[in-house]
């Protein structure tokens, strides 16, 4: 595995526990709800832009995707 795609997959985990802290969520329901929606899809896509904001903006993006 590359150090890029380990730092995507960090970054995911990362916005998973975010998510899951948050909403007071397992870690096992986010990954449903992130598979559901493409979410991971999504942040690993735009890991260049989005791994540089804060988590607050991030949920918020994520969040909105949803439909929250």
């Amino acid at each position: 595995m590359s150090k890029r795609d380990s730092d995507i997959l960090f970054f995911v985990a990362f916005c998973i526990e975010g998510y899951k802290n948050k909403h007071a969520l397992s870690g096992e329901a986010v990954s449903r709800l992130f598979d559901e929606h493409g979410i991971k899809e999504y942040l690993a896509e735009h890991y260049d832009v989005l791994h540089t904001q804060g988590m607050p903006w991030i949920l918020e993006e994520i969040e909105e995707m949803i439909g929250l």
